[in-house]
């Protein structure tokens, strides 16, 4: 009887032995949590970063788009401009040949030739104004686009930082290494502020 009863005894010492083991290692390994929760934090942000990556390179292409457009315009009014130029040099070489030639015409005809030549010039002078303000469009376009540009680089900057601090903290909650934790915090800190100085930028 008193066999059992130390045996009993030393039953209920293990299992409270291995309880309190168990608590102890749950309270060793309480901060894993927190490992946890901080990569759904980044998780969230790297999320949010992508999401306006993406919107930066849809705006660099519809920027680049809207510029093929204008610089397409721009050039169809140059090529109107040079064909207003060729008529306004025929009437100029009619008109020189009119009054310098054998047989002088009226002088009707000669005025008809300076109108067409004068009308030639205005109307180049206003095809040039419209070609120089759609340049000035595809000029604001290219801009616009090469910010944008910049803006979606300096963006997936943010997220490959935010990639590597879950990666890091992946590998903290597999090998239980605290600075493995604090360096993933520290780069993700970096990311947050990388992405914060992109969003505040555009």
């Amino acid at each position: 009887m008193s066999t059992d009863l130390n045996e009993l005894h030393a039953l209920v010492a293990a299992l409270k032995a291995d309880q309190q083991a168990q608590k102890d290692k749950a309270k060793r390994d309480a901060w894993t949590k927190y490992v946890s929760l901080s990569m759904i934090c980044l998780a969230v942000l790297a999320a949010i970063a992508t999401q306006r990556g993406a919107g930066y390179s849809s705006a660099t292409m519809k920027q680049l788009n809207e510029a093929t457009f204008n610089q397409a315009e721009a050039s169809d009014q140059w090529a109107f401009y040079q064909a207003k130029g060729i008529k306004q040099s025929i009437y100029e070489l009619e008109r020189e040949r009119a009054t310098n030639g054998s047989t002088v015409l009226e002088p009707k005809v000669v005025a008809g030739f300076t109108a067409k030549v004068d009308r030639y010039e205005n109307e180049k002078k206003e095809i040039m104004k419209a070609a120089k303000t759609i340049e000035a469009r595809r000029d604001v376009a290219r801009g616009l686009a090469t910010y944008s540009s910049d803006c979606g680089r300096e963006m997936g900057l943010a997220t490959t930082f935010f990639q590597i601090a879950i990666a890091l903290g992946g590998v903290c909650l597999v090998v239980k290494k605290r600075w493995l934790w604090y360096a993933s915090l520290g780069i993700g800190a970096i990311a947050a502020l990388q992405m914060l100085k992109v969003l505040l930028l555009s």
